[in-house]
This record gives structure tokens, sequence and C-alpha cells, in this order.
């Protein structure tokens, strides 16, 4: 079927993708407008699917619908419009135009619960049984026919996140897809919304979430965990606003001893204990209450509210994540202890002797290189021989460079006018910058993390690593490794975790001072976000690539074939300064596609642990999905596919190295970054340089370049002309050590590896002296 999805949310997107897997056609996505410059998950999904996507700030004014939007809607021809989570009003005239009529997703066993804060009720009320229902629209609220209905239990303790999580997500997209399809197969039913028992509650905002303490514990509970996590229970004590999370009523051989909390308006007062803070009904049955939050916004275990109400240490509550005890114990690990590691250990006494520690990690990660290589191989699909070559073996020599930097960072006198009579000087002084955050990606685990983390170290801070969420494992290695080279407890911290929430809250902690990212360009705009908003950071960011290689018909062929197919295959394509786009002479283009086939051809795929393996599997599922689809849809635009393209039949993650010719500048695979083994051929007229450059620079990244080319003259022209960080002449992925890497343009800021990733670790301060 024809279909537009209408909403917003990761819910929407995820019913959006399983739809296109069902084989339907989504003729457009209507979502809600950017916010603060970032867009809706499912906007962003179609939108790299090619998919039409309008972002309507509304669809109708003055309660009529607005005729330009309706149009956009109806030229589309959609058949259905499925409405998975939408928080706008749709005018009748567009839930009533497809031939099948639009079906909405409700998280309540309707008629029970309408409204827009169904789950918060739900648990509000202290059902027992939970669900979501498929409901045909109409111009009622919540009442349209029924077309499918699950149930599932509700256990005790559950809150609004718990049970999202647990059922209404998962089971809802399941749920949406199922009524898609009974739909397309003509058996959808349509029973009519009883009234009996129908109830309706308005949205729950933070300002309706105060506590009523005059009614039975059980109730008290269920209004704290049907307001947990959003917008949050809240009462007044202690002179400020606390908010209540992680209510259970499971109080049986729990001590009352501990510390009084007066609560104006409870039966009686709180008792912060060891267990955490313990409230009473007014049928003197007591519930327990594990996390509170501060009218500043900060976390804590409610046990420790006397003791760390004063204190700006972060906690997490469990809600967050199921992972939340882990996270929170390890900030309480990381971060308050930095002072004391800067005062009381000698690595920050000074850079000689910061020197042989350094240099001892390298020395340590050394004498385990075959064991990292190892992990990198079975963590990351590296093929063993490059990791241990690149992977260690850069990482190796990033320590030992920096290493030799310890001792060498330098101010500076300058001349300044003089104070007549008296006399001035002025000297700088280079200093850390504290605590640093550093956010590495998948691809590199652990020579990513060693860019950074060695000059992060030989400037003198401290640092908290979060290492992909998907390749973690050579990061705690390191971790215990740094121990072994004698770096002190708190200098090094390794925190695994997803994005959203490990790498969000360095990038919003007060206490982080510096924030080192690589990954995709989108994330990195919200991290240089909230680092401008929480304590205006200090920021570097290696982003996204769609670096060109440009090979002129005099330079050295078989070369040129050799390091472009190294250009694109190295590391199967996960590199982030890969050739995404070669431009090839005409005179010459037929003869290097064919070379590089027959190298192609030569590739052996295979266990990344085997040693004559050429070419491991890609990173994780989802990347080798995306490859097939990036192939999918430069065949569709008309690029021809001379081979690979697809997912290698064999168990794993493989993918078949790819060659895509007459590529032109218009499609999806010449503009975006595929991350992965695929090649990207275009072709240029005889002699035009311009034209050449021209299209080159034609994107807004600019990480990395390439030419090869006989004429130094040619070179060096071209060379001036590309828009990148880093331009490789007749050689490509030739990264070292002491050469700055970072890119211009939306491909980022600052540099890694060099004397210029010092400064990205440092603050300069002014001394001015009189006498």
């Amino acid at each position: 079927m024809k279909i537009a999805v209408i909403g917003q949310s990761l819910f929407g997107q995820e019913v959006y993708c399983q739809l296109r897997k069902e084989g339907h056609e989504v003729v457009g996505v209507f979502t809600i407008p950017d916010k603060d410059g970032k867009a809706d998950p499912l906007g962003l999904e179609a939108e790299k699917d090619g998919v039409p996507v309008f972002k309507f700030p509304r669809w109708r004014a003055r309660g009529q619908a607005l005729p330009e939007v309706v149009a956009k809607y109806q030229a589309l021809g959609a058949e259905l419009n499925v409405l998975p989570f939408c928080s706008q009003f749709i005018p009748m005239e567009v839930i009533n135009a497809p031939r099948h009529g639009s079906i909405i997703y409700h998280p309540s066993l309707l008629p029970r619960h309408r409204g827009a804060s169904a789950i918060n009720w739900t648990l509000i009320h202290g059902d027992k049984k939970g669900g979501f229902t498929i409901f045909w629209a109409d111009d009622g609220l919540d009442t349209g026919d029924l077309l499918l209905q699950k149930e599932c239990e509700v256990l005790p303790d559950d809150t609004v996140s718990t049970l999202y999580n647990r059922f209404l997500f998962p089971e809802g997209i399941k749920g949406m897809v199922q009524a898609v399809r009974l739909i397309a197969e003509g058996t959808a039913p349509r029973c009519p919304q009883s009234e009996e028992g129908a109830t309706y509650e308005g949205i729950q905002k933070k300002e309706t979430a105060k506590i009523n303490w005059d009614q039975p514990a059980e109730a008290i509970h269920n209004w704290i965990r049907g307001n947990d996590k959003v917008p949050g229970a809240w009462t007044e004590a202690c002179g400020q606003k606390l908010t209540f999370f992680n209510s259970t009523l499971n109080t049986s051989g729990l001590s009352t001893q501990g510390e009084a909390l007066p609560i104006p308006g409870a039966h009686r007062p709180g008792v912060v204990t060891k267990a955490g803070l313990i409230l009473f009904g007014n049928d003197d049955r007591m519930l327990l209450v594990k996390n509170i939050q501060l009218e500043d916004g900060k976390m804590m275990p409610a046990s420790q509210f006397f003791k760390g109400s004063a204190s700006s240490d972060l906690e997490l509550t469990e809600a967050e994540l199921a992972t939340a005890e882990a996270v929170r114990s390890s900030w309480m690990r990381i971060l308050p202890n930095v002072p004391e590691v800067e005062d009381s250990t000698d690595f920050f006494k000074s850079g000689a002797a910061s020197v042989d520690v350094v240099r001892r990690l390298a020395d340590v990660m050394e004498q385990h290189q075959e064991e990292l290589a190892t992990i990198e191989a079975l963590d990351a699909g590296a093929v063993y021989t490059l990791a241990l070559k690149t992977h260690v073996g850069m990482s190796i020599q990033t320590f030992r460079y920096f290493a030799g930097w310890c001792d060498k960072i330098q101010g500076a006198t300058i001349p300044i006018n003089q104070a007549r009579p008296n006399r001035n000087l002025t000297l700088t002084k280079k200093e850390p910058v504290g605590v640093c955050g550093i956010v590495i990606p998948w691809n590199y685990p652990l020579m990513m993390l060693s860019w950074k983390t060695a000059a992060c170290l030989a400037a003198g801070n401290t640092v908290v690593i979060k290492p992909a969420q998907v390749t973690p494992l050579t990061a705690l290695k390191f971790a215990e490794l740094t121990l072994k080279a004698g770096i002190p407890k708190g200098v090094v911290n390794i925190l695994p975790g997803s994005g959203s929430l490990v790498g969000q809250r360095l990038s919003d902690h007060p206490d982080v001072r510096k924030i080192g990212f690589t990954g995709s360009t989108e994330v990195g705009k919200h991290i240089m976000k909230s680092c401008a908003l929480s304590n205006v950071k200090k920021v570097s960011l290696e982003l996204g690539g769609k670096s060109p290689l440009i090979i002129f018909a005099d330079c050295d062929l078989n070369k040129a074939v050799q390091m472009g197919m190294s250009s694109v295959f190295f590391n199967k394509g996960e590199n982030c300064i890969a050739a995404g786009r070669l431009f090839v002479e005409e005179s010459i283009h037929n003869q290097f596609v064919q070379k590089v086939v027959e190298e192609v051809e030569k590739m052996k795929i295979g266990n990344p642990l085997e040693r004559d393996t050429n070419h491991g599997p890609q990173n994780h599922e989802a990347h080798l999905r995306k490859l097939v689809e990036y192939c999918q849809r430069g065949v569709k635009e008309g690029a021809t596919l001379v081979c690979g393209g697809n997912q290698v039949p064999r168990p794993g993650f493989f993918f078949q190295p790819t060659v895509f010719t007459d590529v032109e500048d218009h499609m999806y695979i010449a503009k975006e970054e595929s991350f992965g083994p695929i090649m990207i051929i275009s072709r240029f007229a005889d002699g035009d340089v311009d034209a050449v450059l021209s299209r080159a620079n034609a994107t807004e990244f600019g990480l990395a370049s390439g030419v090869f080319t006989r004429d130094i003259n040619k070179a060096l022209y071209v060379s001036d002309k590309l828009q990148a960080g880093t331009v490789f002449i007749n050689t490509y992925n030739k990264t070292d050590v002491a050469a700055p890497f970072g890119g211009f343009k939306q491909s980022g800021f600052g540099k890694d590896l060099g004397e210029a990733a010092l400064n990205e670790y440092l603050r300069i301060k002014t001394v001015t002296f009189e006498y």
C-alpha cells in the first residue's frame, strides 16, 4: 500500500522502518519542525531513504485546514494514513482523504484513559492491566472504532518508563505493522467503542504533579510511579521543591531508623534511611522512595539526601536505564575524586614525571599488543594483521610521541608597553583545562581512544572516556593497562554506555571542561549545543566525511589502483577519511576500473582472526543493513553496479567489496558517506582541472582528499584548491602521529595528533608583572 506516516519520535521512526521492510511504499512523512536545530528521528530516517518529508508547524488556522498543506498532502496519493505518535491536530480533510482512512496508536486499553497522558493515568489509577489500542481515526478524541488491542500485566513497581520500554514500545511497533497488514489483506475489523467504562484525563504537567498527602500509601505510590520520570511527582520540603522517583510498596523488614524529613501536609514526617526515603500515607502504611531530584536538577540516592544536598555531583535515577545503578556508581568514583587526584598524586607534579608514566603505558600496551589486536578483531571485526599494525601499533606510537611532549609544554615572554617610570613583564603559561570527556567511535576503538587520550594526559588532564556502545572491550582492557603502567586511580576513567545517556551527561556536566568527539556531524552539532548551554566547554570535533580522490591520466596507474583500493576498502571501508568519491580522468577511466575489479576479485573475505584474510565483517548488523540499502539506492538512481553490492552469503556481517561507476553529481551516493567498502567512481573530461576541483569541493564535508599525478605543479595547485584538512599526494591513508589531523567545514574543527593536538587540551594564562 501507499502509506503516509504522520507523527514523530523514535516510536514513529521504528514503525516507519518496519512498514518499509514489509514492502509498503511510504509516499511521505509528516513530522514536527526541527527543535533547536535538531530534527525528529522519524524525519531524519525518511530523509536518508529519499522519502519526501514535510515539517508543517501547523495544519490548521482558526479551526480551518490550511489549503496549501492539504494540497501537498493530497499530491502524494496515500491510500492509508498511519499515525504512530502524533502531537499535532490533523484536519479531517486529511484524516478521511485516503481510501483506507487513518489509524492511530494509543497507549491504553480504550475506552479507558482517553487523552494525552494515558500511560501516566494507567499507573495513577492502579490499573492491574495495561496495553495499547490501534483504532480508526474519527473526529472525536480517541473515540474511533477499534482495530486491534493488546494487553499486558502492570507490575506493582512499574513506572511510565518501564511499562513503555517493556511492552508499549516494542509490542506497539509490532501491533502497528500487524494492523496495516490486516488492512492490506482486507480483514481489519471496525469495532465501535463502548462508552461504558470510558474515562478521559488531561495531560500531566509538572505543575499538576504535586503530591496530595491526604491519601493512603498505595495511592501516593501510584501517583509517584505514574509521574516517573515525566513530569515527576513533587512536594515541598526543606525550603525547596523535591521530586521523587523509584517508589515501591515493598517495605517488609525495612528499618525506620534514620533522620526525619518534615513534609508540609504529610500525615507523618518522612524518614531518610540507608535504604532510601520512607514516606507514610494517611493509613500509616509505608512506601519507599529510592531517588530524589533537587530543585536545581541534581539527582541523588534518597538515602544521601542530608549528606549530599549541598554537593554538585551528578547522579542518575534507575528509571533512566536498566544500567543506571552502574552508571551512578561510576560517576561517584570519577568526578568527585578529580581534585583529590590532582592534589595527592605524583602524576601532575612535573612534566618529567609524566614522561615516564606515559612512556611506560606505551610499553605495557606493546607487551599486550597481540591481546589487544585479538580484542579489536572480536569487538570491531578488524582483520587481525591490520589491527596489530594500525589499530594497536599506531596507538602505541601515539602514546610514545606524546610522552615526549609532557615536559615541553611551555609559555612565552612577551614585550609590552612600559608603565614608566616602572617597568613591565608579561609571560604566558599553558595549563591543563581539567576534567576532559572523550567520546569515541566504533570503527577504530583503541586508536581513536589513543589519539585523544595521549594528548589529554600529556597536557596534564584527567579524562572520562566513553567508548562506542557496540565496541567497549579494548577501552576496558586499556583501563587495566593504565593501572599496570602506574597511572593513578581516577586519572583515566572508562564509562561505557549509550551516547544519549553517558555522552549527553558528559556534555552537560559542569565539572567537565572539554569534550573531544569523533562521530557523525549530526551528533557533533548536538554536542556543541550541549557544551555551550552547560558551561561553554571547549570542544574539538572530528565528524563525517565524503573525501574526494582525483586521479589524473598522467599518474602511475598501478600505484593509483593500489592506493585507490586502500582509500576505499581499508578497514572494510569503516574509515573516517575513506575516499568517498573517486574522480578518474576520462582517458584512463575504463582501464582503471578494469584493474580495480581484477584486484577486488583477489580479495579474501573471511574470519578476521585468520592471518591471510583481507576483508573482515562489518562492525554490526544495523550498519550492514544500511550498506545494502545504500547500494540499492545507487542502482535505483541509475549508477552502474560493476561488482558487489550485497551481503556475502555466509554467517556474519560480511559485505561484498563494491564498485559503482557512472555516478552523477546529483545522485545520493555521490553526496552521502557510506562508511563501508563501496567505491564510487565518476569520470571527468581530460585536462579539465578546475572543473573537477569544483565538483570535488561541492560538499559540506572537508576531512580529507587526495590526488594522483606525476606533475608536481598540478599536484601542488590541486592541494591548494582542495577544501580539506588533509591532502594526500600520490598516496592515501598516510597518517602519522606527528602530523595534525582534522577537518574543515562540517567535518569539524580542532586537531588530533601532532603538537597542535596538545592545544586542544590546554588553556593559556597571561601573567603581567610591574616592578
